[in-house]
């Protein structure tokens, strides 16, 4: 426990050296293919911003579509029908037994 909290406390405070150590291990990693490395990593924080931007146009398009669909119908009001006070001739009268 107490290594990973050291090893975490060590990440948490890189400092100049530690960063000229990462470059030089990545410069030996990748080598000559670091400006390819590069241009990839830029192509695709690229392609995911517009990614991005098209889910928001089709959200704001889809919410656009919709409050033009809303506005288009015809708005229903329900009138009351007419009020029932007669009885049928055909429904049974109740008589009243004293």
């Amino acid at each position: 426990m107490t290594s990973l909290f050291l090893t975490l406390a060590f990440i948490s405070q890189i400092g100049p050296l530690q960063w000229i150590i990462i470059a030089a291990v990545g410069l030996i990693i990748f080598g000559k293919r670091l400006p390819e490395v590069g241009r990839s990593l830029g192509k695709g924080i690229v392609e995911f911003k517009k990614g991005l931007q098209g889910i928001g146009e089709e959200i704001e398009k889809g919410g656009a579509d919709a409050n033009k669909r809303l506005e288009d119908q015809p708005r229903e009001t329900k009138e009351p029908g007419p009020a029932v006070t007669e009885r049928r001739e055909s429904e049974p009268t109740e008589s009243r037994q004293s």
